[in-house]
């Protein structure tokens, strides 16, 4: 390193990179080498300020930096290298997208005069990545890397969170140039609202001070905005009264054992939830985006109501479902707002209405929708996520899950009382996520209890970082429900395809403790309901990474479900499903909504 006329500091871009990271406070980069960023690997070793985390697949370094971020605040970070190395990130680059996660994925590159030349590993990264973040850069200025750089952390964390891709050839890396600092990293064209305009506030609170039936409707961006949003958002919710629910990536940002809490909504939310979205008269929708896992069938959804959408995103407004008033803000901002203008108004609302309308939630709660009917001789899924939720309820628990039924069953009975607690793939709905983002978060809370909550068949996806797990001395535990199925895929066969299991079936399945064994972790296995907390209490309690494989029923379906085709108030009920609801279902079958 020296410094040029002018005194700013010149380092070889490779440098640039590393110094860059540092000044935006990143501790650990997920990443796997190769040719293309060896240089900057070089570097790597040379120093001890940033630790890197070597994983074995490049999709598990973007889970990783996923649930690094999610269970930090933090930018998460990934290197990988050209060709293979980028193209294997694509799948995690676009779950960070439509999860909102903020993550900076460094892409080396073949040299800039090789470029466009099919050279060995060369891709065009920015034009396959261009769908899937936020936004990319190919920088072929070594005098512009750090500028780059630094404003690509401010695009990941500002507004709505996503994926950003620095693409960087390999000669920029050894070439010399000026580093720049971090003062002039703001994008000039971009600057995402943080306050919502004052007037629109003004009219949603009035339009909730005058409901009847009011229920709040939140979802990931209230996490998104911060453990502030979520301490405004209690507030605003206790203040008012009114029921509130949240969607899959919303659980957390409110506690779910306040009283006012009606669970998760959508194709496998609560009873209460969605009825309560149905039938109230003013919806407060706060950080979600009217995604069709909750809504059902469009021209059914809350028919009767006014709706309010805050969001930072203003091409999400009206983009599924038409709002009577948008609100373009921060969440966290926005509801402070709310909170000011409820409170300068001092309103009197209809308590009347409100009593009614309680009354009528708790109706809708005696049903009891999350029952279930448990066995003796076998275990249910649902009675190993409740057992696991009170055996871990004491402990500094953060949870991972794959993608499925074991997915939806963790959402119903493991409950959060707080924000960042639960890393799951929402939108993408991507196998395998699981373990990679235990990874991530076990490195940002070294002492915490991890847990991947798993299904047999995701969890195969991405088995291979469990010996990532073991390099870095990581005990994160991996919960598998192992039905043998793929289990939500056998669920719709079984519902909407006449029972006929195409290739769901999962043959040929490893031995989980002695797979678990070969990578030098530890396997533990519970097959009846009495032998499962004493399994659980031994895998909290062991020291290392654990494979834990609970042996469930293999037919047990995941309810409540919204049918394809139907409204978000239609649902069928798991106990109560007869045959004639299995024929309405498979009648639907040209409606499939997967």
């Amino acid at each position: 390193m020296s410094a040029n006329e002018n005194g700013a500091a010149t380092m070889t871009g490779a440098q640039i990179v590393l110094q860059a990271l540092a000044d935006q406070g990143v501790d650990h980069i997920f990443g796997y080498p190769g040719g293309a960023v060896l240089p900057i690997y070089d570097e790597l070793f040379q120093q001890d300020r940033l630790q890197h985390v070597l994983v074995r697949h490049e999709q598990g370094a973007v889970h990783a930096a996923e649930g690094y971020a999610r269970s930090t605040g933090k930018v998460g970070v990934v290197l990988v290298t050209s060709g293979p190395g980028a193209t294997n990130a694509v799948t995690g680059l676009t779950d960070a997208l439509m999860d909102s996660i903020p993550v900076v994925c460094i892409t080396g590159q073949v040299p800039t005069h090789l470029i466009g030349n099919d050279a060995f590993q060369e891709c065009d990264t920015v034009g396959i990545t261009r769908p899937c973040t936020k936004h990319n850069y190919l920088v072929k200025d070594v005098n512009q890397l750090a500028e780059v750089l630094h404003e690509a952390f401010y695009v990941a964390r500002s507004g709505r969170p996503g994926p950003v891709v620095v693409d960087i050839p390999k000669d920029i890396q050894f070439m010399t140039g000026a580093y720049k600092g971090v003062s002039n990293s703001q994008h000039k064209s971009y600057v995402p609202p943080q306050k919502g305009d004052q007037n629109a506030i003004d009219a949603a609170v009035e339009l909730m001070i005058n409901a009847k039936k009011p229920v709040f409707y939140t979802g990931g961006g209230v996490i998104n905005a911060g453990p502030a949003a979520s301490a405004s958002l209690r507030e605003l919710v206790r203040m008012t009264g009114f029921p509130i629910t949240s969607t899959l990536m919303g659980l957390g940002s409110y506690p779910a054992s306040d009283k006012q809490w009606l669970g998760m909504l959508g194709m496998h939310g609560t009873y209460e939830a969605n009825n309560a979205m149905h039938d109230c008269d003013v919806m407060i929708c706060i950080g979600a985006r009217f995604d069709d896992r909750i809504t059902g069938r469009l021209d059914a959804f809350s028919p009767d109501s006014k709706k309010i959408h805050v969001d930072v995103d203003p091409s999400s407004i009206n983009k599924n479902v038409h709002v009577d008033i948008p609100i373009v803000g921060d969440c966290a901002f926005v509801i402070d707002q709310m909170i000011e203008a409820w409170k300068a108004k001092k309103p009197s609302v209809d308590k009347e209405a409100h009593a009614r309308w309680w009354d009528q939630v708790e109706t809708w709660r005696k049903r009891k929708c999350l029952h279930y009917r448990n066995k003796n001789d076998v275990i249910m899924p649902q009675y190993a996520i409740e057992r696991l939720f009170a055996l871990t309820r004491d402990h500094d628990t953060y949870i991972t899950t794959e993608v499925g039924q074991h997915q939806m069953w963790a959402a119903q009975y493991f409950h959060f009382d707080d924000p960042n607690r639960w890393m799951t793939s929402g939108g993408l709905g991507t196998m395998g996520y699981g373990i990679p983002a235990a990874v991530g978060v076990q490195m940002a809370h070294k002492d915490s209890l991890v847990i991947d909550i798993a299904g047999e068949a995701s969890v195969q996806m991405t088995m291979q970082e469990i010996s990532t797990a073991v390099q870095y001395d990581l005990p994160i535990k991996i919960f598998i429900l192992n039905n043998e199925y793929m289990g939500m895929v056998r669920q719709w066969q079984e519902l909407l395809h006449g029972g006929r299991y195409s290739h769901s079936y999962s043959e040929a399945l490893p031995d989980f403790v002695r797979l678990a064994e070969a990578y030098h972790a530890v396997g533990i296995r519970a097959e009846k309901p009495d032998e499962l907390d004493d399994a659980i209490l031994e895998m909290i309690k062991t020291p290392r990474p654990v494979i834990f494989d609970c042996v469930v029923d293999k037919h047990a379906n995941c309810f409540p479900m919204i049918p394809s085709g139907e409204a978000h108030n239609n649902m069928l009920m798991g106990d109560d499903l007869t045959d004639e609801d299995i024929e309405k279902a498979i009648s639907e079958e040209g409606k499939v909504m997967v």
